[in-house]
């Protein structure tokens, strides 16, 4: 019960909320959440630790960049939680915003890279 309450109380946050629906688009860097959302980096920080200690994501550091992604799980409430998040956040305006600017961010960063 206590791993359920912690998912639905990580939910209750519109930055948490922001940072989900980015990456529900697939794994991401800090930096670049920074740039979607608009937000200094101890604000995002801040928000995916919590959302890593409540059991919505996973980080992997590679070299000095931190990544992070939402975990897979088995647990049902937190699977049909994603599948919610999915439909109801993708026709927010200030999602589409965010995701907006995410993919700006790749672009750029895509066509910067050597080869």
């Amino acid at each position: 019960m206590e791993g359920t309450v912690r998912l639905f109380k990580a939910l209750g946050d519109t930055t948490r909320l922001r940072l989900l629906s980015l990456l529900l688009q697939g794994e991401q860097c800090v930096c670049d959440l920074m740039f979607a959302l608009q937000l200094p980096q101890s604000t995002v920080s801040r928000h995916l630790a919590y959302l890593k200690n409540s059991g919505w994501v996973k980080d992997c550091r590679r070299g000095v960049w931190s990544y992070y992604r939402i975990v897979g799980s088995s647990r049902p409430a937190h699977s049909q939680l994603l599948e919610i998040l999915k439909t109801h956040l993708s026709g927010m305006e200030e999602i589409q915003e965010d995701l907006e600017r995410l993919n700006q961010r790749l672009q750029i960063r895509k066509s910067d890279r050597c080869g």
